[in-house]
């Protein structure tokens, strides 16, 4: 799914705003895979319209899914990868029935490898601030196999000390998307920081 830049984008609105103008304008500025949580309001409408829309390299997907029937109505809207919190064994068989990537939240070494056993595409490490690049490290030191993807405390000053910890990719939310851009709309504001990330993680290729 990721080829050049590991940054997969979450987007968390409570409110009603242009999902679609934020995810293109996250999209033209060099990402290539963005979130839309779905609690979010409009989320599934959003993916279905941007499946129109997008371009070869770009991938739209749920996050926060946590059941199979809440799987099952994003893969319905077009949703190209999914996104939990926890490890619901359930949720990853209906990922793995449609053929889409899902990315299952985990903590401990056991849930981490319990997680790729089930089916993960890569492991959603969270929460990860409290932890640290340090533990990521630690984990793949005696399981190198694994794909991690630790989500928040990533941010723009210290991506790169994930990624040479050898995270396989990294989920950001805030600390990206300015959630006052987003509800002012401001997409030249959210195209030229994700152009920042972009350029961040120049030279990045997937493990």
């Amino acid at each position: 799914m990721l080829k050049h830049n590991p940054v997969i984008a979450i987007i968390r609105c409570h409110e009603p705003v242009d999902l679609v103008g934020v995810c293109l304008a996250l999209f033209e500025g060099g990402l290539e895979a963005v979130e839309i949580t779905a609690p979010t309001p409009g989320a599934l409408e959003a993916v279905t319209r941007l499946r129109k829309q997008l371009g070869k390299g770009q991938f739209i997907g749920n996050g926060t899914v946590t059941c199979a029937d809440d799987a099952r109505r994003c893969l319905d809207a077009g949703a190209q990868f999914l996104v939990s919190p926890i490890t619901d064994l359930p949720t990853i068989e209906v990922a793995q029935q449609a053929g889409v990537p899902i990315l299952p939240g985990a903590l401990t070494p056991t849930e981490i490898v319990a997680a790729d056993r089930a089916g993960a595409a890569m492991v959603k490490v969270f929460p990860a601030e409290q932890l640290g690049p340090s533990y990521i490290k630690a984990v793949l030191a005696p399981l190198p196999h694994l794909r991690l993807v630790p989500t928040g405390g990533v941010r723009l000053h210290n991506i790169r000390e994930w990624i040479d910890a050898g995270a396989a990719a990294v989920g950001v939310g805030n600390t990206l998307i300015n959630q006052s851009w987003v509800k002012a709309g401001n997409f030249a504001a959210l195209r030229d920081e994700a152009r920042q990330w972009t350029d961040a993680t120049a030279g990045w290729s997937p493990r």
